[in-house]
């Protein structure tokens, strides 16, 4: 439950910007690919198209996929060029215990089908036999501390990390969890595709049950049970966009207060359970949804607690059993409640928990073949061009009194900036990779890294971690440490040219650090200090200004409708909506700079202006289906990628400038009724 905001949906993305792929050893075009264009769309009409329709028709969606985009195409090179490092050391023995053998041995089970289908269900009726032994409510709670730390997190959720008030101390929290769907609104709306994912979450249910031996009776049973018991947890959920407002989920007391501040409950038996030990202080997130769960487990009978608990464990192991579980898991998670046809081939799922794993490993082995030095060089420079840009808009601001602008520029200037990969690597020694199964090794690797976790309780916040590895095509902005990330792994074309041009990059990777520079300043962002406090450093006048000046986002982006009768939600979407728009703002300013922005040179038609808001709309080119994008709306707090260019150009005043955008364009929004933040 980490508070670190993305610049993309955290699943894999990839894509083609515009600029021709380089290959090894050869220099990357400076020259868009006009093919990615289609230019029978208005710019002003549909800029999206404009910019990326050529793509989008030449790449379309694959099977495995429920969004195929520019993204999807990076990571896929990505994974591929992990797959040929993991292969490699597959070629040679090495000493057990090395990584090199954890790597190459996980990787080996994970691709052993026949292993895995011989094994069927066997790997995990340990867990599920300890399970059926449970015979009281101690022994229920007992088993809900020790099963997160290898499955799903039963009735609610228990993280270590920074205190938001006390920035530089980790802090036990207790956060709303337990769903297997993962958002409380699939349980409570009553549309007909929420009323169908909950039929077919009953029917996965029912089905893995039986997979792990249960009579169908009995499957249909505890399947019943469990739908029943999330629902419960759901009813009493914060509300997403609640969820979103770190003073609402701030509740800090001691431990000896919980019976007192929260609901009577065997605490100390299920922190003992859960490892956390020694410890004074707990943030409660959410105080009433906790309480439900709590009362929920007491109130249960003995028999539906254990069926939950099991599905806590079904389904967490699923993924790395035999065919018959993927297979089963696949129909709900990846058909139905995303719109995928069929399931990624076993080698990229392969890669997927090796990655996850062991992910500095393998992030380590991939920086040294794949990430030139000089390429972090270009990096610091333009991290430096934009922070110094956001510096003179904070500055020009004119509705932001000076009081508040000096303190923004206080924590603009505090940032800290990571790029590449870590100075220090993790230390996977105390992690053991057997041949014994697939799915224990899963389960030693997920106590490992709750283990890691857990040993933060009481200790001082190590701003040296990072929290994605350096492999992963993404980047982060964590408001406790203050800090923006931009992993190896995005720090390559469509994103980022080494040899590209000013406003191929500044146009996509400099709106990408633009975007994360926001989000200290988002709506979320904006409530915490220069040092990681949540504390209110802004005037009243200016807090109700910035306030005044989101909402135009809000109400923009909740008109948008991006499937018939379905639409956008800017309230749950507005802090990265700050970050697009924000991003573009500063990127483009600190553009302006350039050489090349001044002489205004064209190249292949465009000028340079046009390049950085086709490079830029060129990151989102893409396919998605329909059932994704109900999912996403649902769930993601990133709007759709077609609307991050087609909602958030139009309140770029320079994108009206560079395409000759009017009134008479059905993408124009009076310039009074633009958005006007950062």
């Amino acid at each position: 439950m980490k508070k670190v905001y993305y610049y993309l949906p955290i699943a894999a993305l990839a894509l083609t910007v515009g600029c021709k792929q380089k290959t090894q050893d050869v220099k990357e075009a400076v020259t868009f690919n006009i093919s990615n264009l289609d230019t029978t769309f208005v710019p002003g009409t549909d800029f999206y198209m404009y910019a990326t329709g050529g793509w989008t028709k030449a790449n379309p969606i694959k099977d495995e996929y429920s969004r195929y985009g520019s993204f999807d195409q990076l990571a896929e090179r990505n994974k591929e060029q992990v797959k040929g490092l993991i292969e490699e050391l597959g070629k040679t023995s090495h000493k057990d215990g090395s990584i090199e053998q954890k790597i190459g041995d996980l990787y080996a089970i994970a691709m052993d089908s026949v292993k895995l289908n011989a094994e069927g269900v066997k790997p995990i009726l340990p867990q599920l036999e300890t399970i059926k032994k449970a015979a009281t409510v101690a022994d229920i709670v007992k088993l809900s501390g020790e099963i997160r730390k290898y499955g799903e997190s039963p009735f609610f959720s228990l993280y270590v990390g920074a205190d938001d008030k006390n920035s530089s101390m980790n802090l036990v929290q207790i956060y709303q969890g337990g769903l297997g769907l993962g958002e409380r609104d699939y349980y409570v709306a009553t549309d007909t595709t929420s009323v169908a994912l909950r039929k077919g979450y009953h029917n996965l249910i029912v089905k893995q049950f039986v997979n792990a031996g249960y009579p169908e009776a009995e499957a249909l049973k505890t399947a019943d049970a469990v739908l029943k018991i999330e629902t419960d947890l759901a009813k009493a959920h914060f509300k997403k966009e609640d969820t979103r407002k770190p003073e609402l989920n701030y509740h800090k007391m001691k431990v000896e207060d919980l019976n007192k501040s929260v609901a009577d409950f065997e605490w100390q038996i299920f922190f003992d359970a859960a490892g956390a030990k020694g410890f004074a202080d707990v943030n409660v997130g959410q105080i009433e949804p906790i309480k439900a769960a709590v009362q929920l487990i007491h109130a249960l009978p003995i028999d539906e607690s254990k069926a939950y608990l099991s599905w806590c464990v079904i389904n967490a192991a699923a993924p790395y059993l035999s065919d018959n579980f993927v297979n089963t898991n696949f129909d709900f998670y990846g058909k139905q409640l995303s719109g995928s046809k069929v399931l990624q081939p076993r080698w990229k799922r392969a890669v997927n928990a090796v990655d996850g794993s062991l992910s500095e490993a393998v992030g380590q082995m991939y920086v040294e073949k794949y990430f030139p030095a000089e390429a972090k060089e270009r990096m610091l420079k333009l991290v430096k061009n934009l922070q110094v840009t956001l510096g003179e808009r904070i500055n020009n601001l004119a509705w932001m009194s000076n009081e508040t602008k000096s303190k923004a520029q206080e924590k603009l200037n505090a940032f800290t900036v990571k790029i590449g990969y870590p100075d220090k690597w993790k230390d996977y020694t105390s992690l053991s990779i057997k041949k014994d199964s697939y799915w224990q090794n899963v389960v030693r690797a997920s106590e490992f890294a709750y283990n890691e976790m857990i040993a933060k309780i009481g200790k001082p916040v190590d701003k040296a971690e990072w929290h994605m590895p350096p492999q992963m095509v993404n980047a982060y902005y964590n408001p406790t440490t203050n800090e923006i990330c931009f992993p190896a792994g995005i720090l390559q074309p469509p994103f980022f040219y080494l040899d590209g041009d000013d406003a191929i990059n500044y146009g996509a990777i400099g709106v990408v650090i633009g975007h994360e520079m926001s989000h200290g300043f988002d709506d979320q962002g904006s409530k915490y200090d220069k040092n990681g406090n949540l504390a209110d450093w802004w005037t009243a006048d200016d807090s109700k200004k910035f306030t005044e000046r989101a909402q135009v986002l809000v109400n923009h982006f909740n008109k948008i409708e991006v499937l018939p009768g379905v639409f956008g939600n800017g309230e749950f979407t507005l802090g990265e909506n700050i970050g697009d728009f924000g991003g573009l703002q500063i990127s483009y300013n600190a553009f302006e700079k350039t050489e090349e922005a001044k002489t205004a040179t064209k190249i292949d038609g465009f000028t340079p202006a046009q390049r950085f808001f086709l490079s830029y709309s060129g990151v989102w080119a893409g396919n998605i289906r329909d059932a994704e994008i109900l999912r996403r709306t649902k769930m993601d707090p990133h709007s759709l990628g077609k609307w991050r260019v087609n909602g958030t150009l139009p309140h770029i005043n320079a994108w009206y400038d560079a395409f000759g955008i009017t009134e008479k364009d059905a993408l124009f929004i009076p310039k009074e009724k633009r958005a006007d933040i950062w």
